[in-house]
């Protein structure tokens, strides 16, 4: 797989949990005894599983837009996928730090989050900084050949 289809699937997989997690019925109510950040609109728990709130879809319907938007070309993706690595590992630990799991009480990003933000991270490393551009040509969006036809 190359870089830039890889940050088109994850800018089309965080669009859609962005938008999931605005969906009620895929949101269900936070355990008791669950850290609950100081912003508690829409908090619960996305498929059951990982914690969401207001922002927190925000953020994922920003880092899947710029996922889709950095799939124009290589270098774009090569840097998203860099700064999704950066970004994504650094939530990683903050999860695992009580008092920084809710990101200063905006954000929850603990429990399940932790291991998915992980994975994202590493991943994202791989295609950022380890893979290596495909030998065949590069194709932008929105451009046009140079090349002509010498037969008219």
């Amino acid at each position: 797989m190359s870089t830039r289809y890889f940050v088109l699937i994850v800018g089309i997989a965080f669009l859609l949990a962005g938008l999931a997690g605005f969906v009620g019925p895929l949101v269900q109510p936070p355990a008791a005894g669950e850290p609950v950040p100081a912003l508690s609109a829409g908090y619960g728990y996305l498929l059951g599983i990982f914690p969401v709130n207001v922002l927190h879809n925000i953020v994922h319907l920003a880092v899947g837009a710029l996922g889709i938007w950095g799939y124009r070309n290589y270098p774009s993706a090569r840097l998203y996928a860099r700064g999704l690595a950066i970004f994504y590992g650094l939530l990683t630990v903050m999860g695992i730090i009580p008092g920084l799991n809710t990101t200063f009480g905006l954000i929850p990003i603990f429990g399940n989050d932790i291991w998915l933000h992980a994975a994202t991270a590493i991943l994202a490393a791989y295609f950022g900084f380890i893979a290596q551009p495909s030998v065949m040509p590069d194709t932008t969006i929105g451009t046009t050949s140079n090349y002509t036809n010498p037969r008219g």
